[in-house]
């Protein structure tokens, strides 16, 4: 039996919170694992199914339409909430993208209806009569083991997230609108637990941000091995250069 180490993932709605091609995430860390020799397993849980707060390292929920971000809220809260603050507290990765970010926090005021949360971060969003936060985005994030570094990537939103006391920012915004297109602000981290409103997919343009993922998931004393990432470079370097830098 080999004794590697494998990343267990966990998607959470993955028919549902899948726009912007959010699920080409997912693939990316299964092929940087892959390159490496080290294991890796996919899992799912959709509407209904219980969540098992020890069965996987890096629990992850991309983006969707508000009609399935309503679905997927009721049940996150009602079936699934408990669990992720369990395996958020035991120092599992949760990240979050766009709408799966929004419902990290309190709340998402949608028009007359009031969102649940499951407050893995102190945030809430407003969903804003005005345009749409739309465009490339970079943003300078500093993150343990990886140091200041640049993430690149597609934001459309029209929430307008507000963190409090109690949250941190993923990263401060170099080019496009972030958070509420007012404080700079771009994202939520508060421990191993990210959101952001990154889209893109955000992992195929960030290869370090998907190595630093794994590496931080399985809790590795030593760094991953290096790969050829000529292409995943030129990725990275087209992203900022869409969005200015």
């Amino acid at each position: 039996m080999s004794d590697r180490p494998t990343l267990r993932v966990c998607a959470l709605y993955p028919d549902l919170m899948n726009i912007y091609a959010d699920r080409g995430n997912l693939l990316m860390l299964e092929r940087r694992c892959q390159w490496r020799r080290l294991g890796f397993e996919l899992s799912g849980a959709g509407i209904g199914d219980p969540l098992d707060p020890d069965g996987a390292d890096l629990y992850y929920m991309g983006g969707g339409q508000d009609r399935d971000q309503v679905l997927c809220a009721e049940d996150l809260f009602a079936t699934k909430r408990e669990a992720l603050h369990a395996a958020a507290g035991r120092g599992a990765v949760v990240l979050a993208v766009c709408g799966g970010y929004q419902l990290l926090g309190r709340e998402y005021q949608l028009g007359s209806e009031t969102l649940p949360g499951i407050g893995l971060i102190d945030a809430h969003t407003i969903r804003s009569d005005g345009p749409r936060l739309i465009g490339n985005v970079a943003i300078e994030v500093d993150l343990p083991d990886a140091g200041r570094r640049t993430l690149a990537g597609f934001e459309n939103h029209g929430g307008r997230t507000h963190l409090g006391t109690g949250a941190a920012a993923l990263g401060r915004v170099l080019r496009g609108h972030g958070n509420n297109g007012a404080d700079g602000h771009e994202g939520a981290r508060l421990g191993n637990v990210i959101g952001t409103y990154l889209h893109g997919p955000l992992l195929p343009k960030n290869a370090w941000f998907a190595d630093w993922l794994i590496a931080t998931a399985l809790g590795l004393e030593q760094p991953l091995a290096e790969l050829d990432d000529g292409l995943e470079a030129s990725a990275h370097a087209d992203a900022r250069k869409a969005a200015g830098l």
